[in-house]
């Protein structure tokens, strides 16, 4: 199939080593594709930061390589920095008709989006891109229309997973498609990415369907209203609780704006099967008695902002919760959530609320492959090579382990790292290098514009405070006119602490007496011998190394 000198190259710019801000790079000659672009959340460290998105500088590099962005299922850790990178380089997109429903919403909101080109794919479908193949191939993930990759590229054939789980009885019936996974495995596949999210847990995940009976018990046995919170993405969930509430005769409410805009796109485009007269406006809950109300809201992960959240606190203004309300969160909180879930779950229990969630009770099952389903895949795609994808190190480590018992070679096991470029040709494959892929940070409308400098003084700040000295100068002699005069946030109460900050005005005047003899009249020295002695100072009265800010004037 043509040259074989030329290289094929894979590389993560995001989903390496950390769970979220998917994004993977195939290139070959002159076809770059981009598979998903996704965000991630904040962690604590990040203080103010809203969201975190994946460097592309190797794409706008290369920008005119780029062919297209292939989605394979519709989850934020998979498109949610299509806003942001769309901005940059307008690029097609393409991906299943719900996957694509929930980026159309995403881009209403981002107004000076409206001449994107989405391209409807479904399972089974091949399109050319380039020098790729590209061909979908149906799964099952916590996300209805979700597919795989075999992408056909003049090496060799790629197969990647994406999130998936093995479902033998999926809520709609859309198996994943093991067969094609196998085909493909006898004719040859040079290299398989495979998600390692759940390779710790043994065995098989639960069906999504085992679900639906759990809630009709759940929801047999509640004597008054109902609130489940799950993700707005988890469509069968939805359907599910839909489908108990109808047993049950209970009416149903939506609370939580993503959830109110994914169940419109999924009910528009039939993914949801809702009856008429089910679906309740929130403001009307009080018309019905609580027996035959069910809320289905967002705030499984106990975000600050999230209808849940906000009800537990009671500062939601349209739910109360209230003794006797049963409330189901089913989720598992992502690593990293668990202290605002159970203090979510602290609160519920205060106002008298029943709280059932994944410690108690079957209220959750995982979208993502346990090792039996990973070993299975494996034992069907039998790759030549193997990178394990989308998961912290310890979980990627742990997805080699188990791919060298399936058989594959251990030098032909790649564990990557964001930036991490590996080259294959037919036979061989290896690290040739890294490009830049690092975190940009989204802060309100800056994108990047806040870096490591600038999260470094607002970590300082929110730690040690900050002071600001205020100093007049007279423009003719240079000497102090008025002050200095000493401003402080979070450091002490300045009332309470007089001695101090007198103490710290002599220090000041002290430097400024220095300048004064050495004939300093550069402002940018006079502030750093300001800066310096008072930081000595405070930090021999106090052991801390607060911000220092000195302002100079001049009448």
């Amino acid at each position: 199939m043509g040259n074989t000198k030329a290289k094929l190259k894979l590389i993560p710019l995001g989903g390496m080593q950390e769970i979220g801000k998917n994004m993977f790079v195939i290139e070959y000659k002159n076809t770059i594709i981009v598979i998903d672009c996704g965000l991630m959340f904040p962690d604590e460290g990040m203080l103010g930061i809203d969201l975190v998105i994946p460097d592309i500088s190797y794409l706008l590099k290369n920008r005119e390589k780029v062919k297209g962005i292939i989605l394979t299922h519709g989850h934020e850790d998979h498109i949610g920095a299509l806003p942001y990178i769309l901005r940059q380089m307008n690029i097609p997109i393409y991906g299943t008709k719900l996957t694509l429903g929930l980026v159309g919403n995403k881009l209403k909101e981002h107004t000076t989006l409206s001449d994107v080109t989405m391209i409807t794919i479904k399972p089974k479908d091949i399109i050319k891109l380039g020098d790729f193949d590209i061909e979908f191939i149906k799964t099952n993930h916590s996300i209805a229309d979700s597919v795989g990759l075999a992408i056909h590229t003049p090496i060799g054939v790629i197969v990647h997973t994406s999130d998936f789980k093995i479902d033998y009885q999926p809520v709609d019936g859309e198996l994943i498609d093991l067969h094609r996974f196998a085909e493909l495995g006898k004719k040859g596949v040079l290299v398989m990415m495979s998600d390692s999210t759940n390779v710790e847990r043994e065995g098989h995940s639960m069906s999504e369907s085992t679900m639906g009976n759990n809630f009709t018990e759940l929801f047999s046995n509640a004597k008054q209203r109902i609130l489940v919170a799950t993700f707005a993405s988890n469509i069968h969930r939805i359907q599910q609780v839909i489908n108990a509430s109808i047993q049950s005769g209970r009416k149903v409410a939506i609370s939580g704006r993503s959830m109110v805009n994914v169940i419109n796109v999924a009910t528009e485009l039939g993914y949801l099967n809702i009856p008429e007269n089910v679906l309740l406006d929130i403001d009307n809950i009080d018309k019905y008695p609580p027996n035959k109300i069910t809320i289905i809201t967002t705030g499984s992960q106990g975000e600050a902002m999230s209808a849940l959240t906000r009800m537990a606190s009671a500062n939601h203004r349209k739910v109360d919760i209230v003794p006797g309300d049963t409330v189901i969160i089913s989720a598992t909180p992502v690593p990293g959530n668990e202290k605002l879930v159970s203090r979510v779950i602290n609160q519920l229990f205060k106002k008298g609320a029943d709280v059932i969630y994944e410690a108690l009770a079957d209220v959750h099952v995982s979208g993502h492959a346990y090792q039996e389903e990973l070993k299975l895949l494996q034992a069907l795609v039998k790759p030549k090579f193997f990178i394990p994808v989308h998961g912290e190190y310890r979980h990627l480590i742990q997805h080699a382990q188990l791919a060298e018992k399936m058989g594959v070679d251990k030098n032909n096991i790649f564990v990557a790292d964001n930036g991490t470029v590996m080259e294959f040709t037919r036979d061989t494959g290896r690290i040739a290098g890294t490009v830049m892929a690092g975190r940009v940070l989204v802060d309100g409308l800056g994108v990047g514009d806040v870096g490591n400098i600038v999260l470094r003084d607002r970590k300082h700040l929110s730690q040690d405070g900050l002071i600001v000295v205020v100093v007049t100068l007279s423009k003719e002699s240079g000497l102090v006119v008025a002050g200095p005069d000493i401003i402080s946030r979070g450091f002490v109460y300045v009332r309470e602490s007089e001695d101090l900050m007198d103490q710290a005005r002599a220090v000041i005047k002290e430097a400024l007496d220095i300048c004064e003899e050495k004939k300093i009249t550069e402002w940018g020295t006079i502030k750093t011998y300001i800066k310096d002695n008072l930081k000595e100072f405070i930090y021999e009265k106090t052991k801390r190394n607060p911000m220092i800010l000195p302002i100079i004037m001049e009448i």
